[in-house]
């Protein structure tokens, strides 16, 4: 037995080695599983589902804002054949004018203050253009169209058309019109012919290109030598002249400008008001 003894011993080390070598991987494999659930865990916390979308809203975007500023303004005004103008519904005022100034764009200090004015008194305004003006002076074409006035057309030479062709009249009528469509990207919805003079060529050739042929009611006379560097009596003639619904002629000139703001004080006074362009019936 006792030779047997170290054998013995010798067996049950070997058994004791055996056994704490399996729990040493038992436990390491053990911990490599823990970690991989807690990886697997997370992963599936921290993504997303496969099948997920992401979100879908079914608010359309806003339309783009329009640019034709006429769109909703209603047509109140129609003209007469003696160039007045009378509202279309008895609910509308007829203690109105339009104030037209004809033979710019030339002077950009007159002008300004024009526009000055008709701000002030909140009026609205037709500035019968010539083509030869325009193509002198393209930035104040511009400058009356930014500040809210409109244009209308007065011929490219300021030449009186009545004695004119067919092809004439359409040249001196349609190059203004092609003229400020490139500027101000819009064409004019008003003639007038110069001296006051057209006929049926004129006038069809007008309303060919779409505008309104009109001279005027009311004339100030400021182009006359009487009236020159005499802003009362440019004044003092409107007044004399002043009906419901007139047509009021006037030009871009020093003593005009020099007596718009008592001119326009005064038909306020008077209870006028001020057509603005955009309201006048066009389709004659």
């Amino acid at each position: 037995m006792k030779r047997n003894l170290p054998i013995i011993i010798l067996l049950l080390g070997s058994l004791l080695t055996a056994c704490s070598s399996q729990q040493q991987n038992e436990s390491q494999q053990a911990s490599t599983e823990a970690t991989d659930t807690a990886a697997n865990e997370s992963a599936q916390i921290s993504t997303p589902a496969a099948s997920e979308e992401p979100s879908i809203t079914s608010e359309e975007p806003a339309p783009p804002p329009s640019n034709d500023k006429k769109a909703n303004i209603a047509t109140l005004y129609r003209m007469s054949e003696s160039y007045r103008f009378a509202p279309i519904e008895e609910t509308t005022t007829s203690k109105v004018v339009l104030l037209t100034f004809d033979d710019g764009p030339k002077d950009e200090a007159i002008l300004t203050s024009m526009l000055d004015t008709l701000d002030k008194h909140k009026a609205k305004a037709i500035f019968f253009v010539n083509g030869y003006r325009v193509k002198q002076n393209p930035n104040l074409l511009k400058l009356i169209d930014e500040r809210g006035q409109t244009i209308g057309n007065h011929s490219w030479d300021h030449i009186n058309l009545k004695n004119e062709s067919k092809e004439v009249v359409e040249q001196q009528i349609g190059d203004v019109q092609t003229e400020i469509e490139a500027l101000i990207s819009k064409k004019p919805l008003f003639f007038r012919p110069p001296y006051g003079s057209g006929g049926d060529i004129v006038k069809e050739i007008a309303k060919n290109h779409g505008m309104l042929y009109m001279t005027w009611s009311n004339g100030s006379l400021d182009w006359d030598k009487t009236a020159k560097n005499k802003p009362d009596v440019v004044i003092k003639n409107v007044l004399e002249q002043l009906h419901p619904g007139a047509n009021i002629l006037m030009h871009e000139l020093q003593w005009t400008s020099d007596a718009l703001d008592e001119l326009l004080t005064a038909l306020e006074k008077k209870g006028y008001g001020f057509i603005d362009p955009a309201t006048i019936e066009i389709i004659q």
